[in-house]
């Protein structure tokens, strides 16, 4: 750099580098299938960033389908939109709400490989573009469903298919698995600060 090298040269020289590091990186990805990625973190916004993607994957009209776990219970904002404004959309809720509530683990177990006997035939079909395992995590932490299954029908599923995973926990083995794996850290919360749980914001 020059004395005489002014501001907006300087941005001008940085920014050319950072461009030929971003087009060298995007060179080198030469690799064209779909991706497992799994969202994970005691912080809020793990299901929300799950259907961010479903809604790119909309924008393409691609085949989508969606399975929570876990929730089910109690209305949320996700379930009245897609099964009233995106019926495309392949929808399934395990229905039972939260396993802290239920207290029933043979139930829970009976629901969870209900709701698995949906999910198996979605990661077999290639026309399925997208699949969202919202809160899978819980039943592999919970030994709920067999692990080496699970794993199983995720590494085996269409190469062109691409799986979201969300929820705390679930084992090393998933994340070993996973293309993707990103972290949502909890700083801070209002929930803890008394704030009750917003329609439209949390549910």
């Amino acid at each position: 750099m020059t004395n005489t090298e002014t501001v907006a040269e300087r941005h001008k020289r940085k920014m050319q580098k950072q461009k030929e590091k971003v087009d060298k990186n995007i060179a080198a990805a030469t690799d064209d299938r779909g991706v497992f990625i799994l969202l994970t973190g005691d912080g809020k916004g793990k299901s929300s960033s799950a259907f961010g993607m479903v809604m790119r994957a909309l924008g393409y009209d691609y085949k989508i389908g969606v399975v929570q776990f876990i929730k089910g219970e109690q209305l949320s904002g996700e379930e009245i939109y897609l099964r009233d404004k995106c019926p495309q959309i392949d929808f399934y809720q395990m229905g039972t709400g939260f396993t802290w509530n239920t207290q029933d683990r043979d139930g829970d177990v009976a629901a969870a490989e209900k709701t698995w006997a949906v999910v198996e035939p979605m990661l077999r079909d290639e026309s399925y573009h997208l699949v969202i395992l919202d809160e899978l995590t819980y039943m592999l932490s919970y030994k709920y469903l067999d692990e080496a299954m699970v794993l199983e029908a995720l590494a085996n599923r269409p190469a062109n298919q691409s799986v979201v995973v969300t929820g705390r926990g679930g084992g090393s083995a998933l994340r070993e698995l996973a293309d993707t794996v990103s972290e949502i850290k909890d700083i801070k919360h209002a929930y803890k600060s008394g704030v009750k749980a917003r329609k439209g914001v949390d549910f």
